[in-house]
Parts: structure tokens; sequence; C-alpha cells
């Protein structure tokens, strides 16, 4: 079994079909959600991160009314009247006695959904979750540029001799022959990157931008530096927007993007080329006071879907 189904008071996303069976999976988009990623010790299981894709599908009538809603961020409902289905994995399975099982699954989960011709966008778990999703891009057979939203660079080899940790997805994603440019957005203060870390990420070519840069030329002047006609992955640790847009991470950090830079970027992109999948992660629900990080987390894949199906994505 590669994916679970739970049980919240809204057992999908955004009032979702559920799928049962990612062997005839048919749908324009599928939620997955990954809730764990590698820990770095026994001890440092992302417990608080691992509920946010449950939190997330709880939340979803506070995200959207319901789909035939007027949305002034998008200028209408959610599917524009149009034959869209979007269905709900549910959540990579792990093994209590297999540690790796549940990245396996997730990787294979996202192959799938992918084969099937399906907009994968995935709720994490920390940020060492969107490795297997980099892994599975490769399905694509075409040239990914890598979007990440992130206070931190995240760009260490490993970490107590993990490689595959929450400080390492943009390293490896850099080591996969179908990633190709790096756009690493909203970088701040400080976390696991050491000097060596900054060299490694400028040796490859990956284009750092400050959350002041953003706040100083605008999110449009950073769009017009990536290059027009990609394929783009976005990721989105929840530490790149500012603390008073999604406070309940582990890691706050001042400064950082805005809800309207956000959509700015997320309707920029889909209009640059084609936005071949998303991930958020990094949110700790016990920490979400009135649920504004969950909430903020949905209308950014809320945003992604309605510039998608008015861009024409669904056909």
């Amino acid at each position: 079994m590669l994916t679970q189904q739970t049980a919240p008071s809204h057992n999908t996303l955004l009032f979702s079909e559920a799928c049962e069976d990612l062997d005839t999976l048919k749908a324009d988009i599928a939620f997955l959600g990954i809730p764990y990623g590698a820990a770095y010790d026994q001890f440092a299981v992302s417990s608080e991160q691992s509920k946010f894709p449950d939190a997330l599908r709880r939340a979803t009538d506070r995200i959207v009314r319901g789909l035939d809603h007027y949305d002034f961020d998008i200028g209408g409902p959610l599917l524009d009247g149009r034959d869209i289905k979007m269905v709900d994995c549910g959540n990579a399975a792990g093994s209590p006695s297999d540690p790796t099982v549940h990245l396996k699954n997730a990787e294979l989960a996202v192959r799938k959904i992918i084969k099937a011709g399906a907009l994968p966008i995935v709720l994490g778990g920390d940020h060492s979750t969107p490795i297997p999703i980099f892994k599975a891009l490769a399905e694509l057979n075409k040239p990914i540029t890598l979007i990440q939203v992130d206070a931190h660079l995240d760009w260490r080899e490993e970490i107590n001799g993990v490689s595959e940790g929450l400080s390492s997805p943009i390293r490896r994603a850099s080591e996969m022959d179908h990633i190709g440019d790096i756009f690493q957005i909203g970088l701040r203060a400080s976390g696991s990157a050491r000097t060596a870390e900054y060299e490694a990420a400028k040796a490859y070519g990956a284009n750092l931008i400050t959350a002041r840069e953003v706040h100083e030329q605008g999110m449009d002047a950073i769009l017009a530096r990536i290059p027009d006609g990609g394929n783009y992955y976005l990721t989105v640790d929840a530490d790149g927007l500012d603390p008073s847009v999604m406070p309940a991470v582990l890691g706050p950090a001042f400064g950082g993007l805005l809800y309207p830079q956000m959509l700015t970027l997320i309707h920029g992109l889909v209009k640059k080329g084609r936005m071949v999948g998303m991930d958020v992660v990094e949110i700790a629900p016990d920490r979400d006071h009135n649920r504004r990080t969950v909430i903020a987390a949905g209308r950014l894949i809320f945003n992604l879907i309605g510039a998608a199906v008015r861009a024409n994505y669904f056909k």
C-alpha cells in the first residue's frame, strides 16, 4: 500500500474526491501528503510537521467556502465551471519497522501521479519530504527549473550521517540530471548553512535571492530573472514567508516574503511556462493560533490551481 487515507473532519483537501488506488488514477490534480522525512536521529522525528497534511484538510472550508463561490484572488470560482477533476491520494504510508519505507512509497506515489498526467501538489512534512518528489520528477523527461521559497539555503551534504534530511534538499536536487536552474527566494538570517554550503550553491550556479532584494525590487523584477517557457516546480518552506503571515514554523525569521508577493510569484510562474508541481512544508499546526499558517498554505495552493485553470492547463 503506497498511501493511506485518514479521517479528519474533511477527509480530503478542497472537497476533492478520495483516490483509493493510484494504479487506476484518473485526475487533473492530485494531492498527496508526505508527513515524514528523514530524521537526523531517533529523537528528531518531525512529529510536529507531520500533522500538517491532515490539518490542512480539516481547514478546507476556511480556505474556500465552496467550490462555486467567487474568489477575488483568482477572479471567480476555483474551477471556473470547467470539468476538472481533483483527487486526494491520502498520505504516503510508512512502517514502524523500516523508517525508509515512507520515502520509497512517496517517490513511487508521485511517479504514479505524474504518469497518470495529474499535477502533483504535496503537503509535507519537514523540508526533506520534497527529495522523493524531486527524484520522481524524472518521469517527466524534461529539464526542471526548481523554485524554492525559504529563509534557509538547504545545501548541507549531511548531518549526523543523514544526507537526505531537512537541511539537504536543494543539495540533493542539484545532483539530479533533470534539475537545471535553481532559484532560491527569500533567503535571510542564518540556518544550518556554513560558508562552504554557500560556496557550493554559488559554484552550481544557484540564483540566491534574499528577502531584502524582493522587498526592494519587487517580485515582478525577481520573476523577470527566471527564464520564460520553463517547467517549474515550486517548493515552499513556510519559514520563507514572514512570521506575520506564517507564524507556526520551527525556525521563524523576520523580514520574510508577504502573501501578495507569493501570489505574484505563483501567478507569474503559471503565465511564464508550465508549473509541474508544488509542495508546502515545515508547518507545525500545534503552534498555529487560529490556523493562520495552515489557511495561508491552503490559499497558496488554491491560487496555483485557480491560475492554472485559467491558463488552460487542463484541457
